[in-house]
């Protein structure tokens, strides 16, 4: 069925909001034009299947050496004692400036390093002071950067996940992010087996892009209200996914490609976000199985917190994955402080979780 001229003014609207105001914004055109609000027969979309969300499977995973209330909230009062700096890195691709945080009593040992990516909107500041990862850092002695997307390279100041010249090694953004990590590696006493990256929304999706590109580099990876790596090649096909569809071309290349995941993840995603659509999170750890041999399924709750799944999930070559889906929740980074911005103080800690995780996988050879 051949689609009408109101509807493509629609997504040529939200392509345009996407660019220019951000994901949520394009969001609530697709909404329009699949509600046909302006837009007669909006309602024939023949080019965007929507899936519903895939229950993931589950498996416990290992414990390694964890700091102690690795996973205690952090107060949003705490002062950060160490030292914030903003450094510039450059490679072919272009310039980056990044934020690092040093804590003030660093470790004699090395320290591990964690590479944060913001979503849409945001910068360096405002997701630090959102996710309350330096004082984290403060309390467990290692270093936090966090690369900057200028309005330069994306209006919105999103990473580019959609666009095949950022979705590969060595080329475009990944290679800025990767050069970035490096940099702080070679400057700083870093531990290289327990190096992570993180991130959210625009930032979740490019930090899936990271871990499937440079294992060796990263020895697990967050990714919070994101997408598969891969998962789009232009803005339209970008905007089916965030809607929880899979475009034909998408369903085709994946058809041919065959994920085999390489680094642990671990996923958080709210089931009421309506800007990135919750079956996004079971794609991100397509390749990843539940097991029968032990809890593998966790539901959690706290007074005054949402409620949360949590699955484990494992590989077949044995590498571990976590999936937390936040019940009620939106597109917000759960637990964030309200000093910045899309933060849900009344979710569960993800940055603590996140952190417990990470120090529970570092990277083996």
């Amino acid at each position: 069925m051949k689609l009408n001229e109101g509807f493509l003014n629609s997504m040529h609207e939200a392509m345009t909001l996407l660019r220019t105001r951000g994901p949520a914004e394009a969001t609530a055109a697709i909404q329009r034009a699949l509600r046909g609000e302006g837009n007669p027969g909006a309602n024939d979309v023949s080019d965007v299947t929507v899936s519903s969300p895939v229950d993931a499977p589950l498996y416990r995973t290992k414990r390694y050496d964890v700091p102690p209330r690795a996973t205690e909230r952090v107060r949003t009062d705490v002062e950060d004692r160490g030292h914030s700096s903003v450094h510039l890195y450059s490679n072919a691709a272009g310039g980056r400036q990044y934020r690092l945080y040093v804590p003030a009593e660093t470790a004699s040992t090395p320290m591990p390093l964690v590479v944060m990516l913001h979503g849409c909107t945001q910068d360096a500041d405002d997701f630090a002071a959102g996710t309350q990862m330096d004082a984290l850092a403060e309390r467990h002695r290692f270093l936090v950067a966090y690369p900057v997307q200028p309005k330069q390279a994306n209006p919105s100041k999103c990473w580019n996940w959609f666009r095949p010249s950022d979705q590969s090694r060595e080329r475009g953004e990944p290679s800025l992010i990767a050069g970035i990590t490096r940099e702080i590696i070679a400057t700083h006493n870093v531990d290289p087996s327990r190096v992570y990256v993180a991130g959210l929304s625009a930032g979740g999706a490019m930090a899936a892009i990271m871990i499937s590109e440079y294992p060796e580099l990263y020895a697990a990876a967050g990714v919070h209200s994101g997408l598969a790596a891969r998962c789009a090649h232009n803005l339209p096909t970008a905007l089916a996914a965030m809607k929880g569809g899979t475009h034909p071309a998408e369903a085709r290349r994946a058809q041919r490609h065959s994920f085999v995941p390489q680094r642990p993840m671990i996923v958080f995603h709210g089931d009421a976000d309506a800007t990135v659509h919750p079956s996004n999170a079971a794609r991100i750890v397509r390749g990843f199985e539940r097991q029968h041999d032990g809890i593998d399924e966790e539901r959690r709750s706290g007074a005054g917190r949402r409620d949360c799944t949590v699955v484990r999930l494992v590989s077949r070559d044995g590498v571990d994955a976590e999936l937390w889906t936040i019940h009620g929740a939106p597109h917000a980074w759960a637990g964030g402080s309200a000093r910045g911005s899309y933060t849900d103080a009344s979710g569960p800690d993800a940055s603590g979780e996140m952190l417990r995780f990470f120090l529970e996988h570092p990277q083996h050879p």
